[in-house]
């Protein structure tokens, strides 16, 4: 199931699969329905809000899930002697790690029938490890822990090199039991209305063949299988990284399980409040910074000085009616039609502003577009969700998410404020309207949430368009001992940027100790790309 323009997400965002936030960006999900979330290059999702691939909707997600699950006191299962696990290999490690499949209830108020839920563990590269490891939390929501693996080469080497790192799939996702449906051959040739009821079919088939519906995958449950893993595995307390829509699900453990967090580190924040589906404000900020910076670059404006101009042309034009063109398939080479609606015009240049290297490339592909040259725009909005990262994401899983969580909360005032003057619009609630009553799961109360104790470093990209740092503000008031760091030519997931996983190591080695942040100013912005032979150099 493919949901297009995700905000997710991821995703986890730059360049490698993971929110994700709640997250995220295009999701390509298999169904029953993740962003932004992944890519590897910057961040680490494409669009959480990220790639995902199978019975595909082009959807407008967004990456963040709000914390919105009740508290309830459920007991915790006595503790057990830990379990070993298997050696395992699987896709973007090298080396082998470990695996671990752990059974939980599917029904936490009603115990009986239960899920099977995966981890894979990384050991620590030193003999005498610390004992309290980090566990990783994917975005999407959709995205699973085994979606992410290069993100503990790319951001997490110096904290391994002390502490295992646990990755999780969450119920609904990877080898937990995924949510998904194969894509038809013609995913990409389809109109939006044939994705919409391609993605419609696929709700209702996997639900039929479930034969218990999308109610039991919510923030609360996946929170509770974490702690299921987390004394499977024999561990004491334990760290959190959290990436998008991971962020809301750190934050909701925590506050379940206090005893059980040393410390958390949270990537691309979702604050408590945030309503995933109501990114307009966020993701117009977003492109109005990559405007901006165009325009004072030299080189970038004499290139595109009528830039603006020219998106508005485009949008205007889509807005009338979809465009239909004759092109060469990247695959086949086959000249075959493809269309090119308003629907996937704004997915796209969401999903692009995710990591500041793609958004350098926005431009361009502005340029291109108007100028009649649809080949590099439609380019990049294949990209994620291209065959050979097929079924990154979990897309039924973000509906029953975002559905039960985010949606019901999700009032016509909020909409219009939303959306008022953003180049987003409301294609996304319009579609959640019109999904959210076929995945039919029951909303779920917000809960005012409480003070989280533990130290905590959140980290944001100021140029972030799913969870920018005003988001994380809004979470660290709800934090004992909060510190943030925002990254000025950082996008969605700073993690894996400059010295930040070094920083990270150092938090957690001290986490009541402040972080000296000043590296961060050396990150530098990627260039802008002019024409068809990419970046400048």
């Amino acid at each position: 199931m493919y949901i297009a323009g995700s905000r997710h997400p991821p995703a986890i965002s730059p360049r490698l699969p993971v929110a994700c936030h709640a997250g995220a960006t295009v999701f390509s999900f298999r169904l029953p329905i993740s962003c932004p979330e992944c890519k590897t290059r910057a961040s680490i999702a494409r669009p959480i809000l990220s790639r995902g691939h199978a019975v595909r909707f082009r959807f407008v997600p967004a990456l963040p899930l709000l914390l919105a699950a009740q508290l309830l006191p459920f007991a915790t299962p006595a503790k057990a002697a830990p379990q070993a696990g298997r050696t395992c290999h699987l896709p973007g490690a090298q080396e082998a790690l470990r695996c671990l499949t752990v059974q939980v209830p599917l029904d936490y108020g009603k115990p009986g029938k239960t899920i099977s839920i995966h981890a894979t563990v990384a050991p620590a590269w030193r003999e005498a490890a610390r004992p309290d490891p980090l566990f990783v939390l994917a975005g999407g929501p959709g995205q699973a822990g085994s979606d992410i693996l290069p993100i503990v080469q790319a951001a997490m080497r110096r904290v391994r090199a002390t502490r295992d790192i646990v990755l999780i799939d969450q119920r609904g996702t990877g080898l937990s039991g995924k949510l998904d449906c194969k894509s038809p051959p013609e995913i990409d040739t389809m109109t939006e209305e044939q994705l919409d009821a391609d993605a419609q079919r696929c709700i209702e088939s996997l639900a039929a063949r479930q034969g218990t519906g999308y109610g039991h995958y919510t923030t609360d449950a996946a929170a509770r299988d974490i702690e299921r893993v987390r004394l499977a595995l024999g561990y004491g307390q334990v760290n959190l990284w959290g990436g998008s829509y991971g962020t809301r699900l750190a934050q909701h453990y925590t506050r379940l399980y206090p005893s059980a967090v040393r410390a958390l580190v949270l990537d691309g924040v979702a604050a408590p409040d945030q309503v995933i589906p109501a990114g307009g404000r966020d993701a117009q900020a977003a492109l109005e910074t990559t405007f901006r910076q165009c325009e004072k670059e030299a080189a970038c404006a004499r290139a595109f000085p009528a830039l603006r101009d020219e998106f508005k042309a485009l949008a205007s034009k889509l807005g009338k009616g979809p465009v239909t063109l004759d092109m060469a398939d990247p695959r086949t080479a086959a000249v075959r039609p493809v269309t090119i609606s308003l629907r996937r015009f704004i997915a796209t240049v969401h999903r692009v502003l995710y990591a500041q290297a793609d958004a350098r490339a926005l431009p361009f592909l502005i340029h291109s577009a108007y100028r009649g040259r649809w080949e590099p725009f439609v380019a990049r909005s294949n990209r994620d969700s291209d065959f050979s990262a097929d079924g990154a994401m979990a897309g039924p899983l973000y509906l029953a998410v975002v559905c039960a969580e985010d949606f019901p909360r999700l009032s016509p005032q909020l909409v219009a404020e939303d959306t008022r003057d953003s180049f987003l619009g409301a294609p996304q609630v319009t579609q959640l309207a019109k999904l959210c009553p076929i995945v039919g799961v029951k909303p779920v109360a917000y809960a005012a949430p409480a003070r989280i104790d533990a130290p905590a470093l959140l980290l944001s990209g100021a140029q972030d368009p799913v969870t920018p740092p005003r988001r994380a503000e809004a979470a660290a008031r709800l934090m004992k001992s909060a510190q943030h760091l925002v990254v000025k030519n950082g996008g969605h997931i700073v993690s894996p940027l400059g010295c930040v996983p070094r920083l990270m190591r150092e938090f957690l080695d001290r986490p009541d100790a402040r972080v000296d942040a000043a590296c961060l100013e050396e990150i530098p912005a990627p260039t802008f790309q002019l024409n068809s032979a990419g970046p400048q150099p």
